[in-house]
């Protein structure tokens, strides 16, 4: 007699917590890292931002999220990785430009921003942040500059951005 089979189970692959962002600019010469010069020359200076930037992809491509959406200022390059979505940034200040991101990238899932020269960042580090939106309702990144390299919601409302406080 042999014992009876059964078909193999398997778990569903849980829904994705958050769509991931990364807002950016076109890693052109004399519009990107001008900080960096004049110790850098501006083509110096913008490899350097495009190599941040396919870094950050990197990162994004590898973490797991419904969506994966570059909003770019300019046009995509060679830096560009396979399975990220890319939009034109709209809007005047960061203020604006952060507000549209939200807008045009809400698809009904919590939405998690970062910025294009986010060294620290691991797929691991945007699937924790992305889970933390499970229980609250945004989950920020302070940077030691004073301002931020993440900003996640779980309902994405861009007047949250628009308003001034």
């Amino acid at each position: 007699m042999t014992a009876p089979t059964t078909a193999p189970t398997t778990s569903p692959t849980p829904a994705p917590d958050a769509d991931l962002l990364v807002i950016a600019k076109e890693p052109v010469p004399g519009r990107v890292k001008t900080r960096l010069t004049p110790a850098y020359t501006p083509a110096e200076a913008a490899s350097l931002a495009a190599a941040a930037l396919a870094d950050t992809l990197a990162a994004v491509a590898a973490a797991p999220a419904g969506r994966r959406t570059l909003v770019l200022d300019g046009s995509p390059g060679a830096w560009l990785p396979a399975g990220i979505e890319v939009i034109a940034q709209r809007g005047g200040g960061l203020d604006e430009r952060l507000a549209h991101t939200f807008a045009d990238a809400d698809a009904g899932r919590p939405l998690v921003l970062i910025g294009m020269d986010t060294p620290q960042v691991t797929p691991g580090l945007l699937a924790v942040e992305a889970r933390a939106l499970r229980g609250h309702g945004a989950v920020f990144g302070p940077a030691a500059d004073g301002g931020f390299w993440l900003l996640g919601l779980r309902r994405p409302d861009a007047r949250l951005l628009r308003e001034r406080w």
